[in-house]
């Protein structure tokens, strides 16, 4: 079958454009956003039994591990090496009402809009040392209200918008790129306000793509859900809250990510050395959560990344999924993706199965592809651009 366009142009994806996307940490006071947020990135930032402790928001880069990685690094025995990175914000926690301004919700609402994805933190343990904002436990509860005012936010944002583009229409009648943006504008609202969906759930258009990442709504960003659970409940992998966390989840769409965790656990693993934890998990079958939780935000964010290797560097450099070749050099340096002429390119798994280059070159699995080509995750490779002053080379 012939080809389309549509077939030669994927649709765009929702979000910035950018390989530079943060995850934010978001939820109801006290529900160990900042236990966690400490636990992924080591760093000691406020994490008392009050709501609002944290104010501003606390921003850091943690390593995203990749067994991949590793083994380039150990045949390569590099002198630097530069890991896939993922950026993550921890936002104070919302309460009911914080779309109208309830607790500090404007404020925090804004530090949302700033991030690109959603760590949605729902807690099931009990403690009474730690107070609930609601009063008593309840996940589901907990979870729509978080999603009804950021599907608030949103419907706020968008009426606002949509008084505009009505006004724009009527000065300009007859231009049929703003009948068609106001056209758009009245269904995206009537889905968020009447319909109560949120926007990430929609089958939208590459137009109206493009037209939602302009307005950049809260609702737009791919979220995972992380439950946070006692230490017992999380070796014993149950609690009670679990299947209705999943049938809420479901409810919205199926197959969402949900993670489980153990604040608690991840915080006492980390005043252990790396032998002590896994002497301490083994009798419980169970694996830190903090690594599954970093590569998933990393993937909910469509980001994926090729390494180039040499006895200088091995290194990740991270891309948006769809990335073409060019663009992709553009990453190391805008030169490279001006004077783009080829990348030369092998799989991770050939060149871990044949064990050089020259063996992968042998088999005959080491490509030379053009400014078409799509990068592929865990591609290794070695760009060749003109860069005005002769022939430049990144590997």
């Amino acid at each position: 079958m012939k080809k389309g366009k549509e077939d030669a142009t994927p649709k765009p994806l929702l979000g910035r454009p950018t390989a530079n996307l943060k995850m934010g940490i978001v939820g109801l006071p006290n529900v160990g956003k900042s236990t966690l947020y400490n636990a992924l990135t080591k760093l000691s930032v406020p994490a008392e039994n009050y709501p609002f402790c944290t104010i501003d928001p606390n921003e850091a880069r943690v390593p995203v591990p990749d067994r991949r990685f590793d083994w380039l690094v150990d045949v390569f025995k590099p002198a630097s090496v530069v890991p896939a990175s993922l950026a993550i914000t921890d936002i104070a926690g919302l309460v009911k009402g914080a779309a109208s301004g309830e607790g500090l919700g404007n404020a925090f609402l804004s530090h949302i809009r700033a991030v690109d994805g959603i760590f949605h933190v729902v807690r099931i343990f009990e403690s009474g040392d730690i107070t609930h904002v609601e009063g008593a436990l309840d996940p589901v509860r907990d979870m729509e209200i978080i999603s009804e005012e950021l599907r608030l936010k949103d419907v706020e944002m968008v009426e606002a918008y949509y008084d505009k583009a009505e006004k724009e229409s009527r000065r300009a009648a007859k231009d049929k790129a703003k009948q068609d943006e106001l056209a758009f504008v009245g269904r995206l609202l009537n889905y968020l306000r009447e319909e109560k969906k949120e926007v990430r759930y929609g089958d939208w258009n590459a137009r109206e793509i493009e037209w939602l990442n302009e307005l950049q709504l809260i609702t737009a960003k791919p979220v995972v859900y992380l439950v946070n659970m006692s230490e017992n409940d999380y070796f014993n992998k149950k609690n009670r809250w679990l299947a209705k966390i999943k049938q809420w989840v479901d409810s919205k769409q199926k197959d969402q990510l949900i993670i489980p965790f153990s604040g608690a656990l991840e915080s006492k693993l980390l005043e252990m050395p790396e032998e002590d934890q896994k002497a301490y998990l083994e009798p419980h079958k169970a694996l830190p959560a903090i690594p599954k939780i970093i590569k998933n935000g990393y993937s909910a964010l469509r980001l994926i990344y090729f390494f180039t290797c040499g006895a200088d560097e091995v290194r990740c450099w991270t891309i948006r999924q769809g990335t073409k070749a060019p663009q992709a050099a553009g990453v190391i340096h805008t030169d490279f993706m001006n004077g783009f002429i080829c990348a030369e390119v092998m799989a991770y798994a050939d060149f871990k199965e044949h064990g050089s280059e020259s063996a992968v070159k042998a088999a005959g699995k080491y490509r030379q592809e053009g400014k078409n080509y799509t990068v592929v995750d865990g591609d290794i490779m070695f760009f060749k651009a003109n860069t005005g002053g002769g022939l430049g080379k990144k590997k």
